[in-house]
Parts: C-alpha cells; structure tokens; sequence
C-alpha cells in the first residue's frame, strides 16, 4: 500500500473528521504547440509519466481572434487523479519534486481558495523525477489543484500540513 496512503488512513484521518482529499486535478495549456503535433504528443507524454495515466485532451469551445484560438483547436491537457494513484503523486510531490525546486523554503498557502481547494503553479514540468531532461523538448508549465471537501481554508491547510506538505514557515 502507499506510504501516504496508509498515513492517511491511520492517523490524519481519525484526527480529522471532516475534510477530505477527493481529487487531484493537473493541467497543463498547450499555447503555441497547438500547431506542432509532435510537441503536443511528447507533452502528453510527459504528463503521462509523472501522473501514470493518460491526459485527456481539452478543445477550445468558441473561437477567440484576438487569441488566435479556433473553436475545437486543442487548448490544454488535463488529468484528474484519484484513490491510490492521487495519494501516489502527491506522496512524490510533496517529498521529492517540491524539494527540488531551487532555492525552495516551502510552497505558499495564500494559493486556497474560499471552499478550500488549494491551486500550485510550476514553471516548468521537467522537476519531475520521471522526465528525462534531456528527452523533454522543452520545459512547459502545470498547474496542480488539490480539492479537498473542508468547508474554509484553515481546515483545508490543516489537512495539508498533516499529508506533509511543505509550507512556508511564517
């Protein structure tokens, strides 16, 4: 079973009631490699390796001129994680990729949001362990959502801190 995982379930949980972890959400927007398919394949390669399992391609609705964006052009790609999968990521996240930021003295948590979801942007997708830098065609943003079922923000950090995520010592 999962490290995190099983710290989840005998001790954060029988602490905390009421707040959850019920998905983790990875996205990543495509920008200019909209037009170079296999830029978009090796990104979808990549995010395959980190979350172990296939991003789902997202399209753009409408068409944007002023963007340059035309309706059903790929936009992003988009993975959603849960049950062991979930706890596996954020089990590397928080003790391995976070880490190896440089200069890291922790993540910020001004980042919730008022139903407690916490959103983390990186710049660039290559801190993953599972890329191979040298492979990776060039370094693309993501953006992590933690959704959580706590009700406020302080409930949210609470469930966090337990998990072991670093935060910014005040």
């Amino acid at each position: 079973m999962n490290r995190l995982l099983e710290k989840y379930r005998k001790e954060i949980s029988p602490k905390l009631a009421d707040p959850k972890i019920t998905k983790v959400v990875i996205n990543a927007g495509v920008g200019e490699l909209a037009k170079n398919q296999q830029g978009l394949e090796a990104l979808k390669r990549d995010l395959a390796a980190i979350t172990g399992q296939t991003p789902s391609i997202r399209l753009a609705k409408k068409s944007i001129a002023a963007f340059g964006v035309r309706e059903g052009v790929p936009v992003g790609l988009s993975v959603t994680l849960r049950g062991v999968r979930m706890f596996s990521f954020l089990d590397r996240l928080f003790s391995i990729t976070l880490p190896r930021l440089r200069d890291f003295r922790g993540i910020s948590d001004t980042s919730f949001d008022k139903f407690g979801n916490y959103t983390l942007g990186m710049p660039e997708h290559t801190v993953f362990p599972e890329i191979d830098f040298s492979k990776s065609t060039f370094p693309h943003g993501i953006e992590i959502t933690i959704v959580t079922t706590a009700k406020d923000k302080e409930k949210a950090r609470k469930l966090l801190e337990l998990l072991g995520c670093p935060f910014v010592k005040n």
